[in-house]
């Protein structure tokens, strides 16, 4: 519950500009609050487990179903390609109708997709399976990242990077079951086990999430919901709070829903150079993991043996790099800024590629190794959560879905991009040479970073008072 001793009386709200204030005041987290907070959160887990689930049967689930390589490249990109999509799609649905709802649909539509993928006996219906995982996975990062900024205190906006160790967490975890499927001798089968558990997770999260969690009082109050607003507010943080009469000071046009049509605000002022900035680093932080990902199962099974065992315990050590990054990405992000520790990710970044493509195959296993932990490290310590942070604290609420989309949409190019050009590229250059050219990418987002100040952990704005101009319209204020 809200611990502040500065709120003994009751407080009036008559905007979203006051809703965000009143929880700006809060200097921390407990209780009620910071359950619904991580609450929320656990749907990332369940973004990422869904995304690994695949990966880890991969191979057994080949031989079965009798896969073409073309067929097993289009499965293991569908959900980020249908992200390209789902992510805006979600972004609009959520300007539209708040946050909960869409976050609890994505669930259900997980859980189908899941259990379609699991029963799978061909091609086309494991693609069906996955391109619903795809749909949901687009639509909860956005809406999910949007509404965990407008959960968070202004000195706690670092916070929103632990989405990072989370991720990390879920895709060892997606191993670790993995591997007790496999003990447990389902053959072939353990791809099904390994997918179909993800549904089991979608269904538990969206029972807890339908009972605790709490529509953003930001939204409710910028779409002129005061008494809903309110009720958010008493119910998560504890506040003494009421709604005004009618809403108070400039106020948002209620004549109208904001939606993709809207979405040219994003690259005028006050927005564009904001804009620029999450979407150069969602872009090039996932075109370089998933790049680099295609090769750690490789080093993986070279220095841990190529049994499924030992290699699978192997991917789990690199993960296991991830998680202690990402949850540091948190404290980076408060004490640094997220800009700054964006820039210093990617300078290690751009290091650890260059010595990987110059030494591939010249250093010993274990030194060699050491390299992709590096580049693990620093990619989800810096840069690998702050393009999605950035922009959920960069737009006021109205339209901060469509920030989150729009980076999210170009967040799933760069994964794409990573998992096609590059196999490409290695098949024409080799691993070396393609892991060289594959340098540049962290140095035009180190580049980015420099050009671009924003920061909106070090910038002092209020972002519900920005005044804006919508592009059928004249300028309006929250």
């Amino acid at each position: 519950m809200y611990d502040g001793s500065a709120h003994t009386r009751t407080t009036v709200i008559g905007n979203a500009s006051d809703a965000a204030h009143l929880i700006d005041t809060l200097k921390t987290l407990t209780g009620r609050a910071n359950w619904i907070w991580f609450l929320a959160l656990a749907g990332l887990f369940l973004d990422a487990y869904s995304n690994a689930a695949l990966g880890a049967g991969l191979a057994p689930m080949v031989k079965q179903l009798a896969l073409s390589p073309t067929q097993v490249g289009v499965l293991t990109a569908m959900a980020p390609a249908i992200a390209i999509v789902s992510n805006p799609f979600g972004g609009w649905l959520a300007a539209r109708i708040g946050r909960v709802k869409p976050l609890l649909m994505t669930k259900v539509v997980f859980a189908i997709g899941a259990l379609l993928t699991a029963a799978g006996a061909d091609f086309q219906t494991v693609f069906a399976g996955r391109a619903l995982v795809g749909v949901a996975y687009g639509i909860d990062f956005a809406v999910a990242m949007a509404l965990l900024a407008e959960y968070t205190p202004a000195s706690l906006k670092g916070r929103l990077n632990f989405w990072q160790g989370v991720w990390y967490t879920a895709t060892t975890t997606n191993l670790l079951l993995t591997l007790l499927f496999y003990r447990f001798d389902v053959g072939a089968d353990i791809w099904r086990w390994s997918v179909g558990s993800s549904a089991a997770f979608a269904l538990a999260l969206f029972v807890l999430q339908l009972v605790f969690l709490v529509e953003s009082p930001t939204w409710l109050a910028a779409k002129g919901r005061l008494r809903e607003s309110a009720a958010s507010l008493r119910r998560m943080y504890g506040f003494a709070v009421q709604e005004a009469p009618e809403p108070t000071g400039p106020t948002q046009a209620l004549s109208r829903q904001v939606g993709l049509r809207d979405a040219g605000v994003l690259f005028r002022k006050p927005y564009l150079p904001r804009t620029a900035l999450s979407t150069v680093i969602s872009l090039t932080q996932a075109m370089q993991y998933f790049a680099v990902g295609w090769y750690l199962p490789v080093i993986s099974l070279e220095l841990f043996g190529k049994q499924f065992e030992t290699a699978t315990f192997g991917s789990m050590a690199f993960n296991a790099v991830g998680i202690v990054g990402g949850c540091l990405s948190a404290y980076a992000g408060r004490r640094f800024g997220l800009r700054v520790s964006s820039m210093a990710g990617y300078a290690m970044v751009f290091v650890a590629l260059l010595v990987m493509g110059a030494t591939f195959k010249q250093l010993p296993i274990g030194l060699a190794a050491l390299l992709p932990v590096l580049f693990i490290f620093f990619h989800s310590a810096g840069p690998g959560p702050n393009g999605k942070s950035i922009a959920a604290l960069s737009y006021r609420s109205d339209i901060r879905t469509l920030g989150t989309g729009v980076t999210g949409m170009l967040g799933s190019l760069g994964s794409v991009a990573g998992l096609y050009l590059f196999p490409q590229l290695q098949a024409g250059i080799g691993v070396g040479g393609s892991l060289m050219v594959l340098s540049v990418v962290p140095l035009v987002g180190l580049l980015t970073c420099v050009a671009i100040k924003w920061d909106p952990t070090r910038d002092a704005v209020n972002l519900e008072e920005e005044a804006i101009s919508l592009p059928q319209g004249t300028p309006v204020s929250a």
